[in-house]
């Protein structure tokens, strides 16, 4: 069976016209183990990669239920909204047990029929790496807490004369030198906490307008690091305020940025965008109900990216391509940003290809209009 819509398509070079594989053939060559669904929930189609997976052949797939093939019955999502859920388990023919993402999209020519999508665990797996990080951090940890501890010194230096110097400056000097001030303030907040990675105290989180964060976070960094890239900003004005930790973060989006900064090198293009997401949820720490991520904020730059053989460890402590780089700053992040209960994400996407880091984290409650 062909996928719905099996029209040919055509790519015109000159004058000549060339055909492109069918979308069955597109279907048939994707790695991803790939399932079509219809309106009442019995598989139509499936491609090699899912055959393998399931270890079962096509013909016996076709025709039984999504729940059979998955353990989910998927009966709750809406047909026509797309729905991505990480971190999933999954009970599989025979009673295997599998665990991985599963991606659901609508087809637009089918209504009611969905393609589900399988992959398997991966490098963002939040639960899988926040395990990992637990085995190894006792050396990471007392190496932390030694620089934090060496860092506090400067930093009331740094305080006191900007302090002095606010004193007898000018109006206009005077408000650089009390984002100074700020900025010290923060770092040295951030350090009373950050005293070593294996940190567990809970970190208060509230309602933040991520645009403000994100507004104050460019600010320092076009004040500083990134003073020859041009900073693109894509934003969906209409998003909700998201919890998390204010301090936290404006961190986590300046260790982004300094990173963007120094692969993209003077004139590079750092893009900031922002949008909501439905339908994206992962396996709360601890094994308890799921926890919907809709705020989404991506970190985008035209560097080259990481090098492969860093990718699957680049949120560990002290790895780091960079000559002079410390390997802390995307650890940090990752931590930060789980704390908060979100998760971050490194991909390279496009066309031309771009590094993109993707946070996901969650929506701040409602709030209740009394009478």
């Amino acid at each position: 069976m062909a996928l719905p819509g099996g029209r040919l398509i055509r790519f015109r070079r000159g004058e000549a016209e060339e055909a492109a594989p069918s979308p069955a053939e597109l279907f048939a060559a994707l790695p991803t183990p790939m399932l079509v669904i219809d309106g009442e929930g019995r598989v139509q189609d499936c491609n090699p990669p899912a055959e393998a997976l399931l270890n079962l052949a096509h013909s016996v797939v076709v025709g039984r239920t999504i729940e059979e093939m998955t353990g989910h019955p998927m009966t709750s999502i809406a047909p026509d909204q797309p729905v991505a859920a990480y971190d999933t388990d999954m009970v599989i023919p025979g009673g295997r047990h599998y665990r991985g993402d599963i991606m659901v999209a609508p087809l637009p020519e089918r209504p009611g029929w969905r393609i589900v999508m399988i992959h398997g665990r991966a490098h963002h797996d939040l639960s899988a790496r926040r395990g990992e990080q637990s085995s190894r951090g006792l050396p990471g940890a007392a190496a932390a807490s030694l620089l934090a501890h060496e860092i506090k010194n400067p930093l009331s230096g740094i305080r006191g004369a900007a302090q002095l110097l606010e004193s007898g400056a000018p109006p206009e000097q005077a408000e650089l030198t009390g984002l100074i001030r700020g900025e010290v303030d923060r770092i040295a907040r951030l350090i009373d906490r950050m005293e070593g990675l294996s940190d567990t105290r809970p970190r208060p989180r509230e309602p933040l307008n991520i645009h403000t964060v994100l507004g104050h976070a460019r600010d320092l960094a076009r004040a500083g690091f990134a003073s020859e890239r041009t900073v693109r900003e894509l934003y969906d004005p209409s998003l909700p305020d998201v919890l998390g930790n204010r301090d936290a973060l404006v961190q986590v989006v300046l260790n982004l940025l300094k990173n963007a900064a120094e692969a993209t090198g003077e004139g590079g293009v750092i893009t900031l965008t922002t949008a909501y997401r439905h339908g994206v949820s992962v396996a709360s720490l601890g094994g308890g109900q799921r926890v919907a991520l809709p705020i989404e904020l991506c970190v985008i730059d035209d560097g080259p990216g990481a090098p492969d053989a860093l990718i699957d460890h680049l949120f560990d402590p002290f790895v780091t391509s960079k000559p002079s780089g410390s390997g802390i700053g995307l650890a940090l992040v990752d931590k930060l940003v789980g704390e908060m209960g979100g998760i971050i994400e490194y991909a390279r996407e496009g066309h031309p290809e771009r590094t993109v880091f993707r946070l996901l984290l969650p929506r701040a409650p409602s709030r209740r209009v009394t009478s």
